[in-house]
């Protein structure tokens, strides 16, 4: 169970972030929120997405880690398979919170990625931020303004209909047959009916790119579904 709290630079300065362990923090995610910034990054291995917040109903860009709940196929043996590894991972246990109104940097004080004895400091001996703390306070950073970014590129696809259902209906090499359902992708039809007008538009707020991102990044799909197939020839 997750203990959020205000970083403090008394309280905390004796942990230390066992980097090793940061990434086993997501081995049982089948799916974390990325935002625009990461794409060309992301589009190396994961299939982006959007899928909708269960408790809001909001929609939100998704890199797609696995078919069912608490598959991460990117994580095998006690290791994250990529060369990327998305920002909503690598920043943990460090989470923004707010105080009256403004960003606050907390960090989750039950996480298992946490010591005093092994990894990085997150303070030195004088309560100062170390070099550690700054790259996280980088990535909470990149994070923050990427979520405003990427809300406001769903705000613009929805205005101009151009989120659709997926349909995901998978066949794996066992014969195992698997409908993936909750998840929604670019309308390629109707974004072949913009007018050169919106076209200008998508390009001058720079969301052409993204679109064609996350289009590309479906091809990832069919190398999601070989993870499955390896997996299920070794169970």
């Amino acid at each position: 169970m997750t203990n959020f709290v205000a970083l403090h630079n008394q309280q905390h300065q004796a942990l230390r972030i066992d980097t090793g362990l940061v990434e086993s923090l997501g081995a049982s995610n089948n799916m974390v929120p990325v935002v625009l910034s990461e794409f060309l990054r992301l589009v190396v291995h994961y299939p982006i997405v959007f899928t909708k917040n269960s408790e809001t109903g909001n929609f939100l860009t998704v890199a797609l880690l696995g078919f069912e709940n608490g598959e991460n196929l990117f994580w095998n043996n006690e290791q994250w398979q990529s060369i990327y590894t998305p920002l909503n991972i690598m920043r943990q246990p460090f989470f923004i919170g707010q105080d009256n109104g403004q960003p606050l940097i907390c960090i989750d004080t039950n996480s298992s990625a946490l010591t005093t004895d092994q990894g990085e400091a997150i303070f030195d001996s004088a309560g100062n931020e170390t070099d550690f703390l700054h790259r996280i306070k980088a990535r909470l950073a990149e994070l923050l303004e990427g979520e405003t970014r990427t809300q406001d590129f769903i705000k613009t696809l929805l205005s101009l209909n151009l989120i659709m259902p997926m349909a995901l209906d998978i066949s794996f090499a066992n014969t195992q047959q698997l409908r993936v359902q909750g998840l929604y992708t670019i309308n390629e039809e109707h974004m072949a009916q913009l007018d050169a007008n919106q076209l200008l538009a998508l390009q001058q707020q720079g969301y052409l790119q993204p679109i064609y991102t996350m289009l590309a990044s479906l091809g990832q799909i069919y190398a999601l579904i070989q993870k499955k197939n390896e997996r299920l020839a070794h169970a």
